[in-house]
This record gives C-alpha cells, structure tokens and sequence, in this order.
C-alpha cells in the first residue's frame, strides 16, 4: 500500500475553509503566500549565516590547535599558554553551539509543511544517460603508427608508468588508476612486459617479481574488457573488487597465470642475452678482421703448433727458421692466412708479393 502519511500537512494559501465570507479572499491569499516566501527567506539567510560561522569557528579552532602544538612544542613564549588554551576551550564551546543551532535548523526545515513553492521542486538540473564507453581498437593502425604512439605515450608517462609498477597493494593500484584513466590500456601493459624483460636481464629477479604482478593486473583488466566490449577504464574498479573477494579457482587462475608469466619473462630474458652476447662477439670479431677480412683468432688457432709457438713469443728469427722447414705450399698459404688476418704485417716497403715465403723479413710486424 501507498504511505500517503507525508503529504497530510501540505501548506496551501487558498484553503477556502480557512476564509470568511465577508473577507476578501484573493487578497488573503497573497498574503498568506508573501508571508511563506519571507520565511523562507529568512530561513535561507538564517542557514548562509550559520554555515559562515560554522567555517569561521573551525578555522579558528584549527589555527589556535596549531598554534599550541608549536608553543608546546618548541617551548616558546610559555606565557601565553593557559590564554591560549582557555581561549581553545572556547572555540570547542562555540563549535558545539554552532552544531546545536545546526542540527535544530535541519530538524526545523525537516519538520516544515510542504507547499506549493517546495513541493513541485525539480529532482534533477539534467538527465545524464549512462552509456559505457566503448573500447579502443588500434587493429587498423599501421605498425610505425602503433610504434610512434607507444613512444609517445612512455615519454609523457613513463614516471607515473613505474610508479604504478612499484605499487603493492590492490587499494592503492584501483586508486591510482581510477585517478590516472589514461594509463589503463595495451601501452602500459607492453611497457610492464618490456620493464620485466629488463630487470631480469639485470639480474633483478625480485624486482621483476613484483612488475610482473602489476603487468598480469592490468592484463586481466584488459581481458574483462575485451569480454564485456567496454572501454578498460570502465573495468578497473570491477577488476580489484573482484579479484580482492575472489573464490578460490578465480585466485588460482590469476596465481597460475602469474607463474606462467615470471617464466616466460624468464625465458625471454635469456633468449635476449645469449642474443645481446652473439651480438657483441660479432662485432667484436668484425672490429679485429685483418685486411684481407679472416679473424686472427680463427686464423691462429688453425696453425700449426710451432707456428703458433712463434707468434707467440713474437721471435721472427725462429719464424723464419720454422717457415723455411716446412713444405713451401703448405708454409704460403699459413702466410698468406696471417697476412689477411693481421697476424703477420708487411712494411710497405718495396717488397715480394704479400705471399712470398721465401724470405720474411725481419723488420716486419708479428701481432698476436
């Protein structure tokens, strides 16, 4: 049943029962009318003056308490003191008196009668149609386009980027990106991912731990994003309040995922190393080709044990003599490898063709 108890008491101006034949109704009307208006009024200002006074008090109340923890604080001007606190007593009394009047004021403006100037008010300055947002879909972009955006995007983010990966509780990560919308997307996870890669490439595993939790958060954001059709701002705070009261299989799934994912990261990191490490032997071997392009390493580990003997202690007279030994085919082509390697340098001086064993010059360069 319909409670009809709250409209009993409605104040009405033209209420003919209340007149009487010989006065003049239309003018007792807009008596009665102006009169509700002033009270009204009146109560409005009343209400002004009071929430005033109730922001003056407390300001003073705050400054005075501020004031008395520095002196006591401090142990300066210790005079003023018991002033200071008889005036703080009653600032506290003020207040209490400011919330009596305020409390009697809502009860008062509770209690009043309706009438025809506050019953029809309107419930809503606008309407406001909730629609989800729908979901960013950068499938269409170009690979430079995705590439120049997520540039982009670390450059002017990158500081509020590791902030959040440094975050550890759930409380704290739903407040930051409910405060920080823009950050909830693929570019923040593709940072995480590279972030991880990286402090594992570091040697810092425990660091890498923790990202990889805030990554797999913002993942599952992501996911339920992706699922629902929504845009992944729209999914934050039903994400932490889920997995914050998540059943036992929902847990375990997010656990399990995490697992898999500190290993992949694992695995990727090494598979960067062994990369970074084949990269850089490379360019080593390419700095220290000889001029006819062989590795002296390679070059030197292929000679022949004495020859090997003779670079090594740099003596071009035992060189010599050990060339001369062997089969002449066999002495110019191991001659011919250390010259296109840099292990053997000719001066430049008008002599036989590089490949020439028959004499080696003792001015020549032996490099090992």
């Amino acid at each position: 049943m319909v409670d009809y108890s709250k409209w009993k008491d409605i104040e009405i101006s033209d209420d003919e029962d209340d007149t009487h034949p010989n006065i003049d109704t239309p003018s007792l009307f807009r008596w009665r009318h102006q009169a509700r208006v002033e009270r009204m009024e009146e109560q409005k200002r009343e209400k002004a003056e009071l929430e005033k006074k109730k922001e003056e008090t407390a300001k003073k109340l705050k400054e005075a308490k501020e004031k008395l923890e520095t002196i006591e604080k401090e142990k300066t001007d210790t005079k003023n003191v018991g002033e200071l606190k008889k005036a703080l007593q009653e600032l506290e009394l003020e207040e209490e008196k400011v919330k009596e009047k305020e409390a009697e004021l809502n009860k008062k403006e509770v209690m009043a009668p309706w009438n025809v100037d506050t019953i029809a008010q309107p419930g809503f300055a606008k309407t406001v149609i909730n629609v989800k947002p729908k979901r960013q879909d950068d499938s269409e972009l170009s690979e430079d386009a995705k590439e120049e955006k997520m540039r982009e995007f670390v450059k002017a983010n990158e500081k509020k980027l590791k902030q959040f990966g440094m975050l550890r509780r759930y409380d704290d990560s739903k407040k930051f990106l409910t405060e920080n919308p823009h950050l909830v997307g693929e570019n923040t996870a593709n940072y995480l991912v590279i972030w991880c890669i990286n402090l594992q490439m570091e040697d810092k595993s425990e660091l890498m731990n923790h990202v990889a939790h805030q990554c797999i958060c913002m993942q599952y954001i992501l996911e339920l994003s992706k699922h629902l059709d929504v845009d992944p701002r729209a999914c934050v705070s039903s994400f932490f309040t889920r997995i914050q009261v998540a059943d036992a299989d929902y847990k375990k799934s997010f656990d399990d995922e995490l697992i898999a994912f500190r290993e992949r990261i694992r695995k990727r990191a090494a598979e960067k190393l062994e990369i970074a490490i084949q990269e850089a032997e490379e360019e080593e071997k390419q700095a220290r080709l000889g001029p006819g392009g062989l590795d002296p390493v390679e070059v030197f580990e292929s000679l022949p044990e004495a020859l090997q003997k003779c670079f090594e202690a740099q003596d071009i007279p035992l060189l010599q003599k050990t060339v001369s030994e062997m089969p002449e085919d066999e002495a110019k082509y191991h001659i011919k490898r250390c010259v296109d390697s840099g292990l053997w340098v000719p001066e430049a001086k008008g002599k036989k063709e590089e490949s020439s064993t028959e004499t080696i010059d003792p001015e020549e360069s032996v490099n090992v």
